[in-house]
């Protein structure tokens, strides 16, 4: 740890709220489609279709919204009433407009690890909410590059760091999810500390036990001054 010069951090329940907006979307879509099938089975069919178009739409909101209209059509037979697509979409609007609500101690982190390292924001999702969700946590003056990537696999980082002129050894990627935060960055030579949130959309959980060097579980986002001191 002591050869790291930049220090990446995912925003997505991470440095803010996410995840719960989704379930508790996922729960109003639900209650649209009860008329149809258990709410169980909608969510299935709704992840089904997510995890299909994330190769054509990406992730984000938008990516959810169009999700939602395909699986009202699918689970429907097409034969749906036009006010389910546009209650479907009032939920993705509703989305967009959620508060951006820090977690806890992430700003007095930025505020101690700035000046000492290169920091950047580096996510995934759709571009125009990501920004939008920087500019209202007043975050964005802590970093030094802001990264909004299509997807986080290992040639996403490579990119990045090229960008940044900045070896692997002396990257540092901070996040909640272990599929897209830590493991392309530690197959890149890259160091990684895991930062566990309560809620975690499925697509990025894995069942993987870790041992290498340069990962570290966090039990809050505090606790990265500490691995980073030692």
């Amino acid at each position: 740890m002591k050869n790291i010069k930049v220090i990446a951090f995912d925003a997505d329940d991470t440095l803010w709220v996410n995840e719960p907006y989704f379930r508790e979307a996922e729960e109003k879509f639900s209650n649209l489609l009860e008329d149809y099938l258990p709410h169980h089975s909608v969510q299935k069919e709704l992840f089904k279709t997510e995890i299909d178009n994330l190769g054509l739409y990406g992730y984000g909101v938008k990516s959810f919204m169009l999700s939602m209209v395909e699986t009202i059509a699918t689970i429907t037979d097409n034969k749906a009433d036009i006010k389910l697509v546009n209650k479907a979409l009032d939920i993705g609007r509703e989305l967009l407009n959620k508060p951006v609500i820090m977690l806890d101690g992430v700003e007095d982190v930025l505020k101690s690890l700035n000046g000492s390292y290169k920091l950047v924001m580096a996510t995934k999702g759709d571009l125009l909410d990501q920004e939008r969700k920087l500019i209202k946590s007043g975050l964005e003056k802590h970093f030094h590059h802001i990264e909004i990537m299509s997807d986080k696999k290992v040639s996403d980082y490579a990119k990045l760091l090229k960008h940044l002129d900045c070896k692997p050894e002396h990257f540092l990627m901070i996040g909640n999810s272990v599929k897209s935060d830590v493991m392309p960055v530690l197959e890149l030579g890259g160091h990684a500390i895991h930062v566990a949130y309560h809620t975690t959309w499925a697509y990025e959980k894995v069942d993987i036990k870790i041992d290498n060097p340069k990962f570290f579980e966090a039990e809050t986002i505090q606790h990265v001054v500490t691995f980073l001191e030692s």
